[in-house]
């Protein structure tokens, strides 16, 4: 089997979570680290928007905050994710790597097919979906919708992923909802009238789901770490070996944090 390397690196601010995702990507790029799957957590709870989102027509940025939830724009494309209590997962791997299609979306079923076990070591029956509309919608919210090869269950999408490419160097990192409250996501948007509004709250709960729906109440957060390890193990066909980044590093990424993702100007340039 071949190896990678995997962090767990706990919660961190929305715009170290980001640093850190693009600045793997330089160090994979540079040899310095092997391919990498990366498991972290938000604290405080984050909204990120997609790279090419409009930040200021589409959300509710004063709710946003008054939620204790802070911005931050995403190197990857795709909607708007909520950020609060889940699972979320990066994998950092050179566009040429054997096995990885050239194509996005079979790119996407490839990485994601470690998802569909992680969900099986929980008890749960998931499954890809496939758009009966080839067509996106439009929504700004991720969990609106399921795109090509991302996981449902029941009909409902359980988990969402979003992909780039740069320089040689593919980043898919992805949200895994534990717990997941309907005011908490669909009150940070704006909507052209009540009505709107109103048909949003109705069909969410049809659209979308969360882990918390479907295992038992004493499942650990260990218990779901674990799951997903070794779904990515035998889903990529791969071992880990733990990465741990040396000083120099982690300020390499507090001061990508700080310089980009916490910018003004990056943030609410669209």
């Amino acid at each position: 089997m071949r190896n990678w390397v995997f962090w767990d690196d706990g919660d961190h601010t929305p715009a170290f979570n980001m640093a850190a995702d693009e600045m793997l990507m330089q160090w994979h790029r540079e040899g310095r680290i092997g391919p990498v799957l990366r498991f972290y957590g938000w604290n405080p709870g984050g909204f990120s928007v997609g790279y090419f989102q409009k930040t200021k027509k589409r959300f509710n940025l004063e709710e946003i905050k008054k939620r204790g939830f802070e911005l931050v724009r995403r190197p990857t494309g795709g909607q708007a994710v909520l950020h609060h209590q889940e699972l979320t997962y990066s994998i950092i791997v050179q566009e040429d790597y054997p096995g990885i299609p050239s194509s996005v979306k079979e790119a996407y079923k490839v990485l994601s097919e470690g998802l569909l076990i992680g969900f099986d070591n929980l008890g749960i029956q998931a499954d890809f979906a496939i758009p009966a509309d080839s067509k996106p919608k439009g929504t700004a919210n991720c969990f609106e919708e399921a795109s090509w090869y991302e996981i449902n269950v029941d009909g409902k999408k359980a988990a969402g992923s979003a992909q780039t490419r740069q320089k040689g160097i593919l980043l898919q990192h992805g949200s895994i909802p534990i717990w997941l409250k309907q005011e908490d996501l669909l009150e940070l948007f704006l909507y052209p009238s009540d009505r709107v509004k109103d048909r949003a709250y109705k069909s969410f709960s049809n659209k979308a789901s969360s882990l918390q729906e479907f295992i038992p109440p004493q499942t650990t957060m260990e218990d779901i770490r674990a799951a997903f390890y070794d779904g990515f193990q035998k889903g990529l066909g791969v071992t880990f070996e733990r990465l741990e980044l040396d000083n120099e590093q982690l300020v390499a990424i507090e001061q990508l944090a700080k310089e980009k993702y916490q910018d003004h100007e990056f943030l609410y340039a669209r």
